[in-house]
């Protein structure tokens, strides 16, 4: 190889290496205002208004009508967790346990320690006779909210409840406790 040649090469390979340190920079200031900007993008307005809308139906006790308005806060702003984990609660309460716990779940995915997602797939797993993975979530909520924690105190009781329901279901014999 002829020295000029080598120059050549060199020169073009400076060329390059040249504007990868800038090229690394911005790539960096894109991906960390990009995930920044998702994270604390606050919610659609419309959003939160049909959420307290369909919390109003909720405890008037039109059920149909509170899903339908969380439904349509979602269609508003599809990431608002208040909204999936207020629609959660409504279908639990109608008894529709497995797709509730598909809302909490979904809550879930974006923010493994939101406790009111925590709280509320644990209620509904207790429901459904799952105690061993509600009994996951109780510990998780202890262990990051602590005993005192209202999700903490809700799930706790709710998983009470069902045990003390199942040892009556257990032994119908037995017959009402008396004092």
């Amino acid at each position: 190889m002829t020295e000029a040649s080598v120059l050549r090469s060199d020169t073009a390979a400076r060329r390059v290496f040249r504007w990868v340190p800038a090229a690394a920079a911005l790539a960096l200031v894109v991906f960390v205002t990009g995930s920044v900007g998702s994270m604390n993008s606050p919610a659609d307005p419309r959003a939160v208004a049909m959420v307290e809308l369909g919390r109003d139906a909720f405890n008037r006790g039109d059920k149909n009508a509170a899903i339908d308005a969380f439904e349509a806060a979602l269609a508003l702003d599809p990431g608002y967790n208040d909204a999936f984990i207020a629609l959660a609660d409504a279908t639990r309460a109608q008894g529709l346990t497995a797709k509730s716990i598909d809302y909490y779940r979904s809550v879930l995915d974006r923010d493994p320690i939101n406790f009111a997602a925590l709280a509320g797939e644990g209620q509904a797993l207790t429901e459904k006779g799952a105690i061993e993975e509600a009994r996951r979530n109780l510990a998780v909520l202890h262990s990051m909210c602590g005993a005192n924690c209202p999700e903490t105190i809700e799930l706790k009781a709710a998983i009470v409840a069902d045990s003390t329901a199942s040892l009556a279901a257990d032994n119908p014999e037995a017959g009402p406790a008396s004092n």
